[in-house]
């Protein structure tokens, strides 16, 4: 059988099975993810680096057998598809590929989704190309990748978006391994940076003063505020002591400032399993403790800290981040 008849069976295919697909992810939570943050691809990375793109895409297709490790969001990813188990024909997360790779140099990618049986089936290859730009029209909730300039783009555009770094500590976090649990810093990422701006500009006291006085006044959301609403949406098919996933939010503030933020949830609705109120401590430990998949915060100093023991993604956005 000649290659093109493969590639026109495999085309017909493709058409005939997406026809058959929805249309819209109006009722999922829509995560896209980049290549990089799903998979290491370090060393191919390096190639390209080191020798140019002539070699990256030789090397790729030399390669496109060879299973590709596990990066820094794939037990996130693992976890979230795993959330569709029990309802095969109406799945609550749709997880999208975005990818820098062309079709050619990605069908190596689409090997190792299959390897580890990811419900993938959807994706764009940009060749080269900035690919946030079809997190918007995918609907992406969440958009998590390795470029820290999509991540910004991205956040740009209304999207949820971190800049993946994978735990360097060899051992897992305390959580429970069936159970999705998430982590949110508040301040830039959760709610706005309204009360960050203080803090920045006059101070620790200026701050404690003006969420005391402005305690009853909920906070602006913040970038991640849509995907946490998406995510409470899936909480809410369950009892609470039996959900699949389980929420944090560990943040640098302490008492009085504390109130302003419990009160800003409860004004929208939406509950947070946990909430660690740390008055400047370091959030690594914390994070290990409450077994996080990720922690999202908007400064590489806590990131730094949740790294050593718990998969980490930086939010470029608010005042820390100009």
């Amino acid at each position: 059988m000649s290659v093109t008849t493969i590639v026109s069976m495999v085309s017909t295919f493709a058409i005939s099975y997406t026809s058959r697909m929805p249309k819209t992810f109006d009722d999922k939570l829509v995560v896209a993810i980049s290549s990089r943050a799903l998979f290491d691809l370090d060393e191919s990375n390096r190639v390209f680096e080191e020798q140019g793109l002539d070699a990256y895409y030789e090397y790729q297709i030399k390669h496109e057998n060879d299973v590709l490790a596990k990066g820094g969001a794939f037990a996130l990813v693992e976890k979230l598809l795993a959330l569709n188990k029990d309802r095969p024909r109406h799945p609550r997360v749709e997880v999208i590929l975005l990818s820098r790779n062309s079709a050619d140099t990605g069908l190596r990618v689409f090997n190792s989704i299959q390897h580890y049986g990811l419900g993938i089936t959807r994706a764009a290859f940009t060749g080269g190309n900035r690919p946030y730009r079809y997190a918007t029209s995918f609907g992406a909730h969440l958009f998590l990748s390795s470029h820290p300039d999509d991540v910004r783009n991205a956040l740009a555009a209304g999207i949820a978006a971190a800049t993946v770094f994978p735990r360097k500590a060899a051992s897992g976090a305390d959580g429970d391994p069936g159970q999705l649990r998430i982590a949110f810093d508040g301040d830039a990422v959760l709610f706005s940076d309204e009360a960050e701006r203080v803090y920045q500009e006059q101070g620790l006291d200026a701050f404690s003063r003006s969420e005391q006085e402005a305690a009853d006044r909920p906070l602006e959301v913040g970038p991640f505020h849509t995907f946490l609403s998406a995510l409470q949406r899936i909480q809410a098919e369950y009892p609470a002591d039996a959900s699949p996933i389980r929420t944090a939010l560990v943040t640098a503030r302490s008492a009085p400032a504390h109130k302003r933020v419990i009160l800003t949830l409860r004004h929208w609705g939406i509950r947070i399993d946990e909430a660690v109120f740390l008055g400047g401590l370091a959030k690594g430990d914390f994070l290990k403790a409450f077994g996080a998949d990720i922690f999202f915060d908007d400064q590489f100093g806590h990131c730094e800290s949740a790294i050593e023991h718990v998969p980490a993604g930086h939010v470029p956005s608010g005042v820390i981040n100009g």
